[in-house]
This record gives structure tokens, sequence and C-alpha cells, in this order.
């Protein structure tokens, strides 16, 4: 299954192009580490939650825009090489000096897939999803994912990934157990949904919500929707 690493941060507007272009950049050398598909998504429609969001996530300021990224890996081992690779190599040095972001504020981690499901269809659009789920319940966070997987490309969505955590350290100033008020006995889940634009996205939604088969069971959940983060992303680089 897909080996995830995940990253979430906070880049200013007046630096979107910037950053697009540094991710462009960046994106021949992560394939030459190892690297099998990497893709940076803009915030376009990612609500202020009750309890927690990615703003909150990413300590994001009223003039910045919340970015949603991963890289895909065929396995850990090959995510392990290609880390050391990127960590010795002086092109890296340099890219890293001129980044048009705050780094102390990204939230990081590595994540293994319990659900990759694929549809038709290019990425157009892509809804991001942070939450913690019980250890004992990861089973059953997964049969239920599976499920709406299923009806997700059945309504028009191209690819369902679900990924369970696996290296996900504690940060300075943030990280995923912060950003989704993760208790003890819990592990995160980074996960997504691609669709082939924002107009089939909102329309699969329309068909999700009033499916019978996605209406929630709140008092056999396997996991605290109140303390789900989530929100809708159009993507900057798709390599």
């Amino acid at each position: 299954m897909t080996y995830v690493e995940g990253f979430v941060v906070a880049v200013p507007p007046a630096n979107k192009e910037a950053y697009r272009k540094h991710a462009a950049e960046a994106a021949p050398l992560f394939k030459e580490f190892g690297t099998a598909r990497m893709v940076e998504c803009w915030g376009d429609d990612v609500p202020d939650g009750k309890v927690n969001d990615f703003k909150g996530a990413v300590q994001a300021k009223p003039d910045e825009t919340v970015v949603f990224s991963w890289f895909e890996y065929p396995d850990k081992a090959t995510r392990d090489a290609a880390n050391a690779k990127m960590m010795s190599d002086p092109r890296m040095e340099s890219m890293g000096a001129n980044m048009p972001f705050d780094g102390k504020r990204m939230i990081i981690g590595g994540f293994d897939s319990i659900v990759d499901d694929r549809g038709q269809g290019k990425t157009g659009y892509v809804d991001g999803y942070v939450v913690p789920v019980p250890e004992g319940k990861k089973e059953a966070y997964r049969t239920l994912a599976k499920k709406a997987s299923g009806i997700f490309i059945e309504y028009g969505a191209t690819r369902v990934v679900e990924a369970w955590a696996d290296d996900v350290p504690d940060g300075k100033v943030t990280d995923y157990s912060r950003a989704a008020h993760k208790k003890d006995g819990e592990k995160i889940v980074y996960s997504w949904v691609e669709w082939p634009d924002k107009d089939a996205r909102t329309k699969g939604w329309e068909k999700m919500m009033a499916d019978e088969r996605m209406k929630p069971d709140a008092e056999n959940s396997p996991f605290d929707g109140s303390r789900m983060i989530y929100g809708g992303f159009a993507p900057l680089v798709v390599a």
C-alpha cells in the first residue's frame, strides 16, 4: 500500500505564485530521490470549525491561506531513503533557505494507507481531512472508510486515500496531535478525496448527503467527528 508523507502549512496569498514555483522546481528533485507522486493544494473552501480547523492547525494568520499537500511512496523504506537523500543534498539546502512560508508552523508526518481506491479521471480538486481515531478502533474505522470510499467513487471521485499514523512527530510550535486535539490512545488519520473539478465535488457531495448509506450513526462511530478538520483545496502542483 502507498506510504504517505502529509503536510499542512500556512502561506500568504501574496506568496502564492512564489510557493507554486518553489514546489514545481523542487518536484524533479523529489522524484529523483524516490517520490512517486507529489501534490500541492491551495486552500479554497476551508471553513472555521467549532473545536478545531485547518487554520488553527498551522496557526494561520488572517492574511494567510492553508496549503494541504502530500508525497507518495511505494513503501516506508523508500520514503526513509528519500528523506536521507534530501537531508544531504546541497540543492535542497539552497531551496530551504528561500521558502515562501514559515516552516516553523508546518505540520508533517508519515502515514500508512489503509484505504486507496481509484476511480477514473484527473485530479482537479481535493477534499482534505485530519481526524483522531482510537487505536483499538482502527479496523472499525477502516471498514467505515472503505464503505464511504466506494460511495465517493460512485458519485464521481477519482481517488480516495485514508492513511494511518506511522511516523508523526511532536512539533515545537505545531503538529498533527495538537491540530486534531489528539487524546491518549488515539492515532491521527490523514486522508483525502480527489475529484475531477470543484463542480464535480459539489455535485458529488449533494448526492452523498442525500444517500441513506451515508447517514451518520453517532452512537457507533469509531471516531469523534467534532474533532475532524477538513477543507476543499485547489491543486497547484501535481507531479
